[in-house]
């Protein structure tokens, strides 16, 4: 099993919106970046563990548990010009954009940004380091633990 921080604006997909989605499972959208695109392509697998992340809002953090619930598949959103994720240069043959679906497991506490950077533990983690925007990183055992042992409390 591997681990995942997968970051999503509460504007667009907040965790009350992935408790309150059918079967509390939402497909993950919107994703342009190659490198996270490949994250989900060649290395999630059904069952990974994911922190939903919320960013770009005024408290930015970890606000829930879920994990990856299927294999990936073409992101639909890049073949409708009317989506503000649409690729010209994608076609239905060769997809550019995949995505997976994400399930909750549980909503959390919010764990805040600013407490994850006044943690030892979690010093090392892609999320903290300066410059990383990636909206999916990969997230270490030691790290998911500790994360959760926060989110216990």
């Amino acid at each position: 099993m591997a681990y995942w921080l997968m970051k999503s604006e509460p504007s667009e997909c907040s965790i009350d919106d992935l408790v309150a989605a059918p079967k509390q499972t939402v497909p993950w959208l919107g994703v342009r970046n190659y490198q996270a695109r490949n994250y989900m392509r060649d290395q999630m697998r059904v069952g990974d563990g994911v922190l939903f992340y919320h960013s770009s809002c005024p408290e930015p953090g970890v606000a829930g548990l879920a994990e990856v619930a299927s294999t990936p598949y073409p992101d639909e959103t890049q073949f409708d010009p009317k989506s503000p994720y649409f690729d010209a240069k994608s076609n239905r043959e060769a997809p550019r954009w995949l995505l997976v679906d994400v399930k909750l497991r549980r909503k959390t506490p919010l764990l805040h940004l600013k407490h994850m950077r006044e943690l030892p533990q979690l010093a090392a983690m892609l999320l903290l380091r300066p410059g990383n925007r990636l909206s999916i990183t990969p997230v270490t055992d030691a790290e998911w633990r500790a994360v959760n042992a926060l989110l216990k409390d």
